[in-house]
């Protein structure tokens, strides 16, 4: 479990997050929503420790995150970020290794274990082919894939991933977010598609103004009445094959 309590993020005078508290249960998807601008990247950056709020206090299993050693904060927490990763010389191979690196000792080299959960990571994510290719020669779309199966060879108990179908075809899309959500681990994803978050989330966080606009399960919070003050767009809910649709259309023009 992830917890945040009243954490706060300033860009000089202007809150981005405010006096905002989170909760990811373990075995649950929390998906991070709002406009662009919202602050959802930098919440989820909070809760990995990348920022360090001056209020409130993040805690990770009921530890302080702040007062986890780096490799143990590595074995709770796996993070997927927007990183294009071009100048590395590392094969796509080599960098899923990285993921293993919390799991070694000083100076301890990856053994064939190593190897063989970095293979079977790289195949769940569709990208077995790609293990002796360049990572910085890979698409936007092979790139995240390869990231996420990097994350995914850390074999940690958290999972933090921004935006991770970002460059990806629809196809990748939903296969990357059917294995995060039948992982079993707590996740916490940051998504602008409602109606991904609509089928793969289970619970979310809408976020608006620096603060958090609604915040429960995925069927409460995309309630149009509450996403329509926040997106500036119509929204239609409908139910079909037991699965929860979004439709948008403008607002209409009021008259003065």
């Amino acid at each position: 479990m992830i917890e945040a309590a009243g954490v706060t993020w300033r860009y000089g005078a202007d809150p981005v997050i405010d006096d905002v508290s989170v909760t990811a249960r373990p075995g649950r998807v929390l998906g991070l929503i709002g406009p662009n601008g919202s602050g959802k990247t930098t919440l989820l950056r909070l809760l990995y420790g990348a920022l360090r709020s001056a209020t409130g206090t993040v805690t990770v299993d009921g530890d302080t995150l702040t007062g986890l050693a780096p490799r143990e904060a590595a074995r709770r927490l796996a993070v997927v970020v927007q990183e294009n990763g071009g100048e590395t010389a590392l094969t796509v191979a080599e960098m899923v290794l990285l993921g293993r690196g919390p799991h070694l000792g000083t100076f301890q080299r990856t053994g064939p274990a190593d190897h063989e959960i970095a293979a079977r990571c790289l195949d769940r994510v569709g990208a077995s082919h790609l293990g002796a290719r360049a990572f910085a020669g890979l698409s936007g779309g092979e790139r995240q894939r390869v990231l996420i199966a990097r994350a995914l060879a850390q074999q940690a108990t958290h999972l933090l991933l921004d935006e991770p179908t970002n460059h990806l075809d629809i196809r990748y899309q939903h296969e990357i977010l059917r294995l995060v959500r039948g992982l079993g681990t707590c996740a916490v994803v940051v998504l602008h598609d409602l109606n991904l978050a609509a089928r793969y989330c289970d619970d979310l966080i809408l976020l608006g103004r620096g603060g958090v606009v609604a915040a429960g399960s995925t069927g409460d919070v995309l309630d149009p009445a509450v996403l329509e003050p926040v997106y500036g767009i119509g929204i239609r809910r409908l139910e079909l094959e037991g699965a929860l649709h979004l439709l948008f259309h403008p607002l209409e023009e009021r008259v003065a």
